[in-house]
Formats: C-alpha cells, sequence, structure tokens
C-alpha cells in the first residue's frame, strides 16, 4: 500500500513596524489546532505549482498579494502534522511595511505579531519561524535583502534600525555607518529629513549596480 503523502506550502512574512520586527500569522478557523496561531498556508493542488500554491493562499487567508517569495525549507518530520503524511514546503519574504490583512477561508483572522512576542504556534510553525529569522539575520549579512525592509529612500539611522530590530540588539552609529559608507552602495540624495529641532539627516538610496559589483569580489555588506 502507497503512503498518502500530502504536500504543503507555508509562507513566513517580515516587515519591521514601529522599530520591531514582526511576523505576519493567520488564525485557524478549524482543526486541528482550530482558535490556535500558525503562519499562512495550505496544501498543494493537483495541478498548482509550489509557488502558486504559496501565493494563493497568502492571498486566500491574508489578502495579501505582488508579494515576492523566495523558497525557504523543506520540513518533512513523519508527526508534523496530526492529519497524516505532510511535507512542507516553506517560502519566505520581506516587506518593506506590514500591510493591512485581513482573514479569509480557513483563516478566522490574520495579524502582525512581533518575533519577540509570539503566541503558542500550531504544528512545528514555532521551529519554522526561528529558522526563519536565522536565515533572516544571515542573508542581512551579504544580500540586500534589509533594503526591502525600507522604502526607496531611507536614512542611515531607519537602516541602523532594520538591522538593530532584525538582530534585536542596539548597534554603535558610529562603526555601523562607517561600514556602510566604505562599501560605497548607497546613492546621496538632495533631500534631507527634518524633524523637530533635531539636525536635518540626509536621505540616501541603495544602488543595486554597485552593490552587485561589490558582490563580484566576494565581499560581504556587513
Amino acid at each position: 500500500m502507497k503512503p498518502n503523502i500530502k504536500i504543503a506550502a507555508d509562507i513566513i512574512i517580515f516587515a519591521i513596524t514601529d522599530l520591531t520586527l514582526k511576523i505576519l500569522l493567520i488564525k485557524r478557523k478549524y482543526q486541528p489546532f482550530a482558535g490556535l496561531w500558525a503562519i499562512p498556508g495550505g496544501f498543494v493542488e493537483e495541478n498548482e505549482s509550489l509557488e502558486d500554491a504559496a501565493r494563493r493562499e497568502l492571498r486566500e487567508e491574508t489578502g495579501l498579494t505582488d508579494i515576492y517569495l523566495e523558497q525557504l525549507y523543506t520540513f518533512g518530520d513523519p508527526n508534523r502534522d496530526p492529519r497524516g503524511r505532510v511535507i512542507s514546503i516553506s517560502y519566505f519574504a520581506v516587506v518593506a511595511e506590514a500591510k493591512s490583512v485581513k482573514g479569509g477561508t480557513d483563516a478566522a483572522e490574520a495579524q502582525w505579531f512581533p518575533v519577540s512576542d509570539l503566541p503558542y504556534l500550531a504544528f512545528d510553525h514555532q521551529r519554522i519561524v526561528l529558522y526563519a529569522i536565522e536565515r533572516l539575520r544571515n542573508k542581512l549579512e551579504y544580500t540586500t535583502v534589509g533594503f526591502s525592509l525600507l522604502g526607496e529612500k531611507f536614512t542611515l539611522t531607519q537602516l541602523q534600525q532594520v538591522y538593530e530590530a532584525v538582530f534585536n540588539k542596539s548597534l554603535d552609529k558610529r562603526n555601523f555607518r562607517r561600514k556602510v559608507l566604505q562599501l560605497k552602495v548607497l546613492e546621496p540624495l538632495k533631500e534631507w529629513k527634518r524633524e523637530g529641532l533635531a539636525r536635518p539627516a540626509r536621505y540616501y538610496k541603495f544602488s543595486e549596480t554597485k552593490f552587485e559589483k561589490l558582490k563580484d569580489k566576494g565581499i560581504f555588506f556587513l
């Protein structure tokens, strides 16, 4: 007798709001784990690609669309789902802001949570989230993912706040700015951010072209 194996696509979405790294969760409407929070996701349909399934589940359960997804990892512990043998292909994304979300289909609610204060999660989703956080931190050191958590223009303070939120620790301001500016991947703009009596801060934008040249040399971002 052939084993009945199902494939699921699960999605981890990160955003930074109020200087806090947050993750998008849904509250399950049905069993198993009805009433518990989980990451968005569901079963892959017969004539559907893995990424299409992930996008469909994200749209149906949270209302989010047009999100760039990157495959994260495969989770296949035999006992991870009480319904039977389910292998989860997880996807990972970062967005510049915690967009408005709403629960749908089998999700009673959808809500952003600080990663430092997560509720108890269904299935093995705690493990998946922890893995995703570690991946995000690693990618922050050698890819452009940090800029995905910012708008098109930003100040050096805002950039530092992104790194501090992801790593959950304070960084030395002078040292951080020195490292960032030495890489020469930022282009200064003729715009300044003015807030009250504080000294105006220059806006910058990220240069993909400059980063590609830097990456070709094998130099880490930070």
